[in-house]
């Protein structure tokens, strides 16, 4: 008798949209969003580590999330005069590569913030 693997046809289609979905974080460069968040650190602190209540931290966000926002002011469904103006030029790969940036630089220790050094550039 042959050995035949059976495979539950919900667990493939469970591990076949796990695929198709990618990774959870965006597909942006660090390298490249580092550059375009410059505008950004005036408001949100340096490596997105606000010092003002008025400006949302952005260091350690989720990459989705803050594309999710910039789309948003970007159509005009979430409001705020600085930003709208600020996400209006913003291509999807610009969103993309500020939104993966910001991911980049949260702490190695217990989630917290840290000085805007993105993970891959810290000394081990």
């Amino acid at each position: 008798m042959k050995n035949v693997l059976r495979i539950n046809p919900i667990i493939l289609l469970a591990l076949a949209g796990l695929a198709a979905t990618g990774p959870a974080q965006a597909n942006g460069s660090i390298e490249d969003g580092k550059t375009k968040a410059i505008a950004c650190q005036v408001c949100h602190g340096k490596g997105g580590k606000s010092g003002n209540p008025l400006y949302p931290v952005l260091s350690g966000q989720h990459s989705q999330y803050i594309v999710k926002q910039l789309k948003a002011f970007q159509a005009g469904t979430r409001k705020d005069p600085i930003m709208n103006g600020m996400a209006a030029p913003l291509s999807e790969q610009d969103m993309e590569d500020v939104a993966a940036y910001f991911h980049s630089t949260r702490s190695e220790q217990n989630g917290s913030l840290d000085s805007g050094v993105p993970l891959e550039n810290k000394p081990q």
